[in-house]
């Protein structure tokens, strides 16, 4: 095998076959490891029994090293080179799929999910700068831009597919074994076929910059999970919001020092930038929020088969691919803030009617139009923060922008599960307990839903009274408090949803210019 020097580039010679298809093929295995744990929710609650928020935090074990590790695995590729980073952070997924598929209790589960998360921390920036360091002009990179969205959203939907056929003739454990052959099989293509591209001009490691961030983002994450389970009040919760504070207000600073920052602070003076930044948060938080809801609505709540669970990610995720002519189009033609904007008033809308649908309702015809709506938004949307933010900087800051973007939307992923799961659990805890208490049952059978409540919380005892005759008088109030815990919790994402879809509208009213710098290395 050849080895790549780390002078050769695809930005002289145009973007190669080889490094298109290993770059894409990347960022499709590192979304396939991110969306793969959402459909099998039911499974694991019903296999392992998480009780509490540990169900949640399978989720997003995964999702903190990404958020958490992003910059720092673009800053890695602009100083080594990409294709280092292609090879082993696919080498990562595979080693942490293993894990996961071997896990014979939650905690080696979420190590394996958090090994695999390094190792999509590293692909996401890395795929899309090495394909943005290949383009030639702003036509060529809006079309690798549209490509490498619409093969994010087909990991996105491929990814419930594979969890719904491997545990519906299998189980659970053989969904992370294929995602394992697949990374595999990623790690190959882009040690034989991609060509090494970087730009080391003025970048160093930022020590202090990745440590106030990695404990900050760590300690934010872990009050908002936590915080259900331990109480907001608790001084664990308190202390971990303050450090929080802290450690952000830090990496400010430490930024600000730094000869060679993890992140340039000054990128956010470019309005679209900092608006498409701000979005990036707020509206993938909406849309995996969105997600989220879906996948403990037909998996613990309602105890559905996975490949339901699956055909509702399809919806969520599968339109991006079959739009991909379109948002090429739309990326060369239209406003960005017009296109953000609308995309994000399609993923409220359907928000917003998916909490209009009632708990009891288990047909999947009433739940189509309205992830159909969030589906189509996040087509348009996902697309939209990426050209916006990557089309603004000159391409020798690609790697960084890149970074950055996929960082907040990775941290808007991440904050999904987290709040919605802390927001519906709470108000779904505290209607139960309400309507606990209102009720004629008996006495000892209140006492033993309080005690079921008080160990695993709501979800267990929806789960508990479905399979235990003697609780099965409490299974009406726990289905109940979940859906509407659940409801609120798509009333939140529309919210978040409409928020960045008048922020857009407002402030991004003109089409930004990209800059055609090309001093990559």
């Amino acid at each position: 095998m050849t080895t790549e020097p780390s002078t050769r580039t695809a930005t002289g010679r145009g973007l190669t076959t080889g490094t298109l298809v290993a770059g894409l093929l990347a960022v499709c295995l590192a979304q396939i490891g991110l969306a793969i744990p959402a459909t099998l929710n039911g499974l694991f609650q019903s296999d392992l029994h998480p009780v509490g928020s540990q169900l949640t935090w399978i989720s997003d074990a995964f999702l903190l090293p990404v958020a958490v590790l992003e910059l720092t695995f673009g800053l890695l590729g602009d100083l080594f080179g990409r294709k280092r980073l292609l090879i082993g952070g696919a080498s990562l997924i595979a080693a942490g799929e293993l894990v996961s598929a071997t896990a014979s209790g939650i905690h080696q589960l979420w190590t394996g999910q958090a090994l695999a998360g390094l190792g999509a921390a590293a692909l996401f920036p890395t795929s899309l700068a090495i394909l943005a360091a290949g383009t030639t002009s702003p036509a060529q990179r809006a079309r690798v831009i549209a490509m490498w969205a619409a093969l994010l959203s087909t990991g996105g939907f491929l990814a419930p597919l594979l969890g719904g056929i491997t545990a519906t003739y299998g189980s659970w454990r053989w969904s992370f074994v294929v995602v394992t052959a697949i990374a595999a099989a990623s790690a190959a293509v882009s040690a034989l076929f991609a060509v090494n591209s970087n730009a080391p001009a003025g970048r160093s490691l930022d020590v202090a910059g990745q440590l106030t961030i990695g404990l900050g983002l760590f300690s934010l994450l872990y009050a908002i999970i936590q915080g259900p389970t331990d109480g907001w009040a608790s001084p664990s919760i308190i202390i971990a919001f303050a450090l929080a504070a802290v450690f952000l207000a830090a990496f400010v600073l430490a930024e600000k020092r730094a000869k060679s920052p993890l992140l340039r602070l000054d990128l956010f003076r470019n309005r679209a930038f900092a608006v498409a930044s701000v979005v990036a948060v707020v509206g993938m938080f909406a849309f995996l929020g969105t997600a989220y809801s879906v996948s403990i609505r037909l998996g613990p709540v309602q105890d559905q088969a996975p490949m339901r669970t699956a055909l509702a990610f399809v919806l969520l995720n599968g339109i991006t691919l079959v739009m991909l002519p379109l948002t090429e189009r739309l990326l060369r033609t239209a406003a960005p803030g017009l296109l953000l904007g609308a995309g994000l008033l399609l993923i409220a809308a359907g928000d917003y009617w998916a909490a209009t649908l009632p708990i009891t309702d288990s047909a999947f015809t009433s739940l189509i139009l309205p992830l159909g709506l969030v589906g189509l938004g996040f087509a348009i949307t996902v697309s939209s923060i990426t050209a916006t933010a990557v089309n603004t900087v000159p391409v020798h800051l690609a790697g960084m922008a890149s970074a950055t973007t996929n960082l907040l939307r990775d941290f808007g992923f991440t904050l999904g599960p987290a709040i919605i799961g802390a927001v519906a659990l709470s108000r779904a805890a505290s209607n139960f307990s309400d309507s606990l208490h209102d009720s004629a049952l008996p006495g000892a059978l209140k006492g033993a839903g309080t005690a079921v409540l008080d160990e695993g919380g709501p979800l267990a005892v929806n789960g508990a009274s479905t399979t235990s005759p003697k609780l099965a008088d409490l299974h009406p109030l726990a289905l109940d408090a979940l859906g509407h815990g659940y409801s609120i919790g798509f009333v939140v994402c529309g919210s978040a949803a409409l928020f960045s879809a008048l922020l857009a509208l407002i402030t991004l009213r003109g089409r930004a210019a990209p800059h055609t710098d090309s001093t990559e290395h």
